[in-house]
């Protein structure tokens, strides 16, 4: 079975037509599909146009949240709800193509865990591709996943991977390296990528700054996610040291000082290397202790609330935590 994961926000005009093409994608290559559409607070008439579309396919479920809680909860909730072996997803506004996904069933076959879509030539403004390109190089720099269009929404993965990555805040963009960090294979191919039809772009400058935000807290996840020690310790150490030595050479002043006399040497308190000295001191010991602090954190505990609230659902029989 092959799970679709739908996330929709204020998307009603196009809605009909994506669920007409995932049907055709299914039928002319023989793919029982599980499509669960998940409405991310719609304003508009989105989850009545869900509604029709559910009640007329035992193939589909949806999920409906009380208020827009972002993409990354919605594909949280719709990975939840999945039931297949292997989970695409895709934008609702017709920009990405139902029939690119037997070419990701082909790429997942050579033993991907993770396939990730490329839209090499682009329908959107340039004030959306270019900070998009920029933010790719970066994400591609830090964390040494090398794909060319990490914001691409159109992914596959196996459903096992949801087993172990959490999505919150804007972090859906990164599982491919969240996955890539637990040592799942991750892939990439080219995709068509068309021009919007109906509505309007999500994208604006806040969402560029989330996600760079967000690109510091994967970075930080990858690397010291386990072991937060390992970087605040480091740096609390760095700071502990140097506040060290700044102490040492203040006390060799005050003994040559008390010795000498004639060198006319100023007091201390009106040296202000004794704040600076003090002040890496106090910093190294505040770090040190926030990285034992998130060691236990991390030893005792671990995420399981769920960052969404779902209003209600519909399809498959329904129930569902």
């Amino acid at each position: 079975m092959l799970s679709i994961v739908i996330p929709v926000y204020n998307e009603q005009q196009s809605l009909q037509e994506l669920h007409r093409q995932l049907d055709e994608v299914g039928r002319q290559n023989n793919l029982q599909l599980d499509i669960v559409f998940v409405d991310d607070g719609s304003t508009d008439g989105s989850w009545a146009v869900v509604e029709n579309l559910v009640a007329g396919d035992p193939r589909a479920s949806a999920i409906r949240f009380r208020r827009n809680f972002g993409k990354a909860a919605a594909l949280n909730a719709g990975f939840a709800q999945a039931r297949g072996e292997l989970v695409i997803t895709l934008d609702a506004d017709l920009q990405d193509d139902p029939a690119e996904i037997p070419g990701f069933l082909a790429q997942m076959e050579q033993g991907f865990d993770v396939v990730s879509g490329w839209k090499k030539t682009r329908h959107d403004p340039w004030h959306k591709v270019g900070p998009s390109r920029v933010f790719n190089w970066m994400v591609s720099r830090l964390t040494g996943v090398k794909l060319h269009d990490h914001n691409c929404g159109m992914k596959c993965y196996r459903r096992e991977i949801f087993d172990e990555v959490t999505l919150y805040g804007e972090l859906h963009r990164f599982v491919p390296v969240l996955a890539d960090a637990r040592g799942y294979r991750v892939g990439e191919r080219v995709i068509q990528h068309r021009p919007r039809q109906f509505g309007q772009s999500k994208y604006g400058l806040t969402r560029f700054v989330k996600g760079f935000l967000d690109l510091l807290t994967v970075k930080f996840l990858t690397g010291f996610g386990q072991r937060p020690q390992h970087i605040l310790g480091t740096i609390g150490l760095i700071s502990f040291l140097l506040g060290a030595l700044g102490m040492t050479y203040l006390a060799i002043y005050w003994l040559v000082a008390q010795i000498r006399p004639d060198l006319g040497l100023l007091p201390l308190h009106e040296r202000p290397a004794v704040i600076y000295a003090v002040g890496l001191l106090l910093l190294g010991a505040q770090f040190m202790s926030v990285g034992v602090l998130g060691e236990l954190v991390i030893a005792y505990t671990q995420r399981s609330d769920r960052n969404y609230s779902i209003a209600e659902r519909i399809g498959r029989g329904t129930p569902q935590p």
